[in-house]
């Protein structure tokens, strides 16, 4: 029964190997989806060591992308819960919230249009056209249905088309 077990842990080459493969693009796929790239890179990094503890998730037959990347999307979430609870607390004592650095200026054109979409649409946007998932993958990894899937998508499209137009180029009367 050991034996049977072992077979489909991942050793300790392979979850290097999928570390070393993975954790670069897991990262950006994350940083896409929350905007802060040391906040990415924090949740990647606890969400591999959660899976080096968890290795029967990540056997070679299932999917060890994307529990590591479910994982960092709520170890995220969680820890925006506990800033709000934080933020709310400081009100209460009626303290000034601590400086927080707004975003930098090298940040790239789509990032910032990104952030303007609900989190949903820019998680689903993010998954589909970065990671390359299917529509039902994301549907799975979000816990959301197909369809709402394809409403997000279709209307994240529609919101970054808008603010990614150039005002420099007018359309033509008519078009």
């Amino acid at each position: 029964m050991k034996r049977e077990t072992r077979e489909w842990l991942l050793s300790v080459e392979e979850f290097e190997e999928f570390y070393a493969q993975t954790v670069a693009r897991l990262t950006g796929q994350l940083y896409v989806m929350l905007g802060d790239l040391h906040e990415a890179e924090d949740v990647v990094q606890e969400a591999f060591v959660k899976g080096w503890g968890r290795r029967r998730q990540l056997d070679r037959a299932g999917q060890p992308e994307a529990w590591i990347r479910t994982v960092a999307w709520r170890l995220a979430v969680s820890r925006w819960r506990v800033r709000r609870r934080s933020a709310a607390a400081w009100r209460h004592r009626s303290a000034p919230p601590p400086h927080v650095e707004g975003p930098s200026p090298e940040q790239i054109v789509l990032v910032d249009a990104l952030r303007e979409l609900p989190a949903q649409q820019r998680r689903s946007m993010t998954l589909h056209y970065l990671c390359d998932l299917t529509v039902e993958q994301v549907a799975r990894e979000t816990g959301v249905s197909a369809s709402t899937v394809k409403t997000h998508l279709a209307r994240g499209r529609a919101a970054l088309a808008h603010h990614l137009q150039d005002p420099r180029i007018k359309e033509a009367p008519g078009a």
